[in-house]
């Protein structure tokens, strides 16, 4: 295992429960109603993904840009406060610095939201920090670990990723990945080469290391 790359959203802080205050303001603006299986259908997407889902169930007549630009503000102002660390990520992003193994995060939010949850994630955990506006295909697709791979410089089949949505976790398994699945919103099945734990509390470096050489 040369390196290990983090999703942000689910995985490492408490922001699910914050995107669906943000969604549900935006659909009273563009007359329309949101609920948890319009989160769910979108869980692990794009920005874009999500402008356009709510246009298109809304019937709301704005432009998506200005959709997208009463997202970004709602999330800025909600995540300046700081965002709630999800248990063990923390105390595993430490281990895995200690252990000097490269790192990246791996997100679908756009970079200004990124650098908003890194205030309390704390930037010095990344070497690269890859977001959904600066790939052209964002999660379920590859890209996204790929470049990840590419900025560290090692191969995508000896990186381990953590994940906590099927987007994210088929992104990840399609690049080549080792994956580790902490389910938030949507199940994730048990599949080769991936581990599914409940909390990051369950996982430390020597997890990580056993599941990039196949024994977990």
């Amino acid at each position: 295992m040369d390196a290990v790359l983090f999703d942000m959203d689910g995985l490492l802080v408490d922001s699910e429960k914050i995107w669906f205050q943000v969604e549900t303001e935006v659909m009273e603006r563009l007359g329309g109603d949101w609920g948890p299986d319009d989160q769910e259908h979108l869980v692990g997407g794009s920005m874009a993904v999500t402008v356009a889902y709510m246009l298109k169930v809304s019937d709301g007549g704005a432009e998506p840009a200005e959709v997208a630009a009463w997202m970004l503000e709602g999330m800025v102002e909600r995540l300046a406060g700081g965002v709630e660390m999800m248990p063990g990520a923390a105390e595993l992003l430490e281990e895995v610095r200690q252990a000097g193994l490269a790192t990246a995060l791996v997100t679908s939010s756009i970079r200004p939201i990124a650098e908003a949850c890194l205030e309390s994630i704390g930037r010095h955990n990344f070497d690269h920090v890859v977001t959904g506006d600066e790939v052209a295909r964002t999660k379920p697709d590859p890209e996204p670990y790929l470049t990840a791979a590419r900025l560290l410089g090692v191969r995508a089949d000896r990186c381990v990723a953590l994940e906590d949505s099927p987007n994210g976790v088929t992104s990840a398994t399609a690049a080549g990945c080792r994956v580790v699945a902490v389910p938030s919103v949507l199940p994730i099945p048990v599949a080769p080469g991936r581990l599914v734990v409940g909390s990051l509390r369950e996982v430390d470096v020597a997890v990580l290391r056993a599941l990039s050489r196949g024994e977990r």
